[in-house]
C-alpha cells in the first residue's frame, strides 16, 4: 500500500467545520449523551491512554509529544475512534437530509446537499453516488441522505467505476429491503443502523481494552518496580486466566520474529479466553522496554499489539458487526459495512490507511475482471477485517513519529445547536 503523507487534512477541517454549522430539529434536553459526545470522550481518554501507555516504552515521550519507538496499540486506537466519529458525523448529515426532505422535496440531489451546508468539496463523490441512486430508481432524497453517509470516507474508491456501480447497487438493494412503508422512513432505518453499530462498537471496545489499559496504568502506578513476571502473577483481569496469560507470553517470546507473525491466534491458542491476551500483552510491553535492542523491542510490541487486537476485533467488535439478532427497526449489519468497506479510510495521524489499498494489494478473489477487488470484502467478516487491520499495522509501523498526530477529537452538532 502507497503510504500518503498529508498537512493536516482540509477534508477533516471541512468536516468539522460542517459539524459546527449543522443545526437540530430539537432543543429538548437529552440526558444521556449522544453517540458523537460518547466517541469525543473515548478518543480523548484514548488519547491519554496513548500517551501513558507509549511512556512505558519510550520513558522520554511527553503528552503532545512524538515517539519513533514502535507505537502500541493504545497508539492506533484515538485514530481509529476518530474514524468511528467520522462515520457518525455522516449519519448527521444523512439524518438533516431527510429531516428537510420531510418539510419539502428536494429538486435535485445538488440542491439535497447544498441546503444541508455541503461545501463543493465535500458533496462531490456523494453527489455522484446519489445520482447514480437515483438511476438506479430511489427518491432523490433518499438517494442523497444515502450517499451522505460516506462524506468522511474514501471516495477515490469510487473512481473505479466497478466499485461505484456495486456501491449502488447494494445501497438500493439494500433500500429495498429496508422496515418501513415510506421511502424516508426506510433510509432513515439504514442511517440508524449504521449509527448504531459504529456507537456500539465504540462503546463496546473502549469499555473492554481502553478500560484494561486504565485499571492497568493504575495498578503500574503503585506496583514499584515493574517486571514482566510480576505483570502476569500479580495484575489481574476479570475473565483473564492467568496460566493462560502465562501460555501466551512465552508463546510470543518465542515467535516474536517469526515471518509472518503469528496471527491466526485462534489456532494457536484454542479454549483461551481471549481476555488472557490482554494481560499477556501488557507484559510484553513491559518485557519491550528493557529490550537490548530496537529490532527486538519492536518484534515484542508488535506480538502484544495482535494479542490486544485479537481481542478487540474477535470478541468485542465481532458481535457489535455481525450480531445474532436483527433489530426490527434496522437493516442488515453485515450488508451495510459490505456496502461501505471499498470506501473505508483512517487517517493514522500523517499516515492514511485505505482499505481499498489493501484489496488492490491482495490476490483477486474471483478472478472476474468486471468486479473490482475492494467489492469482494466484508469488513463485517472477522477475516476480512482481521487481515486489513494486520496490513494497516505493518504500513504504519514503517513511519511510527505519524501516528503521533493525535485528532482533534468531533464535536456533537446537535449539542453545539443546544447552546448548552
Amino acid at each position: 500500500m502507497r503510504l500518503l503523507r498529508s498537512a493536516p487534512s482540509s477534508r477533516l477541517f471541512c468536516v468539522l467545520a460542517l459539524a459546527t454549522a449543522l443545526t437540530s430539529a430539537s432543543t429538548q434536553a437529552q440526558p444521556a449523551a449522544t453517540p458523537l459526545e460518547d466517541n469525543r470522550r473515548i478518543t480523548l481518554g484514548y488519547i491519554e491512554l496513548a500517551y501513558a501507555v507509549g511512556a512505558v516504552l519510550d520513558p522520554t515521550l511527553q503528552p503532545g509529544g512524538a515517539s519513533a519507538v514502535r507505537p502500541n496499540w493504545f497508539t492506533f486506537a484515538p485514530h481509529a475512534s476518530q474514524t468511528g466519529g467520522e462515520g457518525m458525523l455522516g449519519t448527521a448529515i444523512a439524518r438533516r437530509v431527510i429531516a428537510a426532505a420531510r418539510g419539502q422535496p428536494s429538486l435535485s440531489v445538488l440542491h439535497a446537499l447544498q441546503r444541508v451546508g455541503l461545501d463543493a468539496q465535500l458533496r462531490v463523490a456523494p453527489e455522484q453516488l446519489g445520482l447514480e441512486l437515483v438511476l438506479r430508481g430511489l427518491p432523490i432524497d433518499v438517494a442523497a441522505s444515502l450517499a451522505s453517509l460516506i462524506t468522511s470516507l474514501n471516495s477515490a474508491a469510487l473512481l473505479d467505476v466497478r466499485t461505484l456501480s456495486a456501491t449502488a447497487a447494494r445501497f438500493a438493494a439494500l433500500y429495498s429491503s429496508a422496515p418501513g412503508f415510506w421511502p424516508l422512513d426506510k433510509a432513515e432505518s439504514i442511517v440508524v443502523t449504521l449509527e448504531r453499530t459504529l456507537h456500539e462498537g465504540n462503546l463496546a471496545i473502549f469499555n473492554d481494552i481502553g478500560g484494561s489499559g486504565q485499571l492497568y496504568m493504575d495498578w503500574r502506578q503503585g506496583a514499584g518496580a515493574v517486571t514482566p513476571e510480576r505483570v502476569l502473577a500479580e495484575f489481574t483481569l476479570v475473565d483473564a486466566v492467568p496460566s493462560q496469560a502465562s501460555q501466551a507470553y512465552v508463546y510470543a517470546l518465542a515467535h516474536a520474529n517469526d515471518v509472518p507473525r503469528p496471527y491466526l491466534l485462534d489456532q494457536v491458542f484454542p479454549g483461551m479466553h481471549y481476555k488472557s491476551l490482554l494481560v499477556a500483552a501488557f507484559a510484553l510491553y513491559e518485557k519491550a522496554r528493557v529490550a537490548p535492542t530496537a529490532a527486538e523491542r519492536d518484534a515484542l510490541v508488535a506480538m502484544g499489539n495482535n494479542y490486544i487486537a485479537w481481542r478487540e476485533q474477535h470478541d468485542m467488535a465481532q458481535p457489535v458487526f455481525s450480531p445474532s439478532v436483527q433489530p426490527p427497526d434496522e437493516v442488515s449489519r453485515v450488508a451495510l459495512l459490505q456496502i461501505l468497506t471499498p470506501l473505508l479510510r483512517t487517517e493514522f495521524g500523517t499516515v492514511v490507511w485505505n482499505y481499498a489499498d489493501y484489496a488492490y494489494s491482495q490476490p483477486d478473489r474471483d478472478g472476474n475482471p468486471l468486479t473490482s477487488p475492494p467489492t469482494e470484502y466484508n469488513w463485517a467478516l472477522f477475516p476480512d477485517r482481521w487481515n486489513g487491520i494486520l496490513y494497516a499495522f505493518d504500513q504504519a509501523y514503517l513511519q511510527p513519529t505519524g501516528l503521533w498526530v493525535m485528532p482533534t477529537p468531533i464535536e456533537d452538532p446537535t449539542a453545539l445547536s443546544g447552546g448548552s
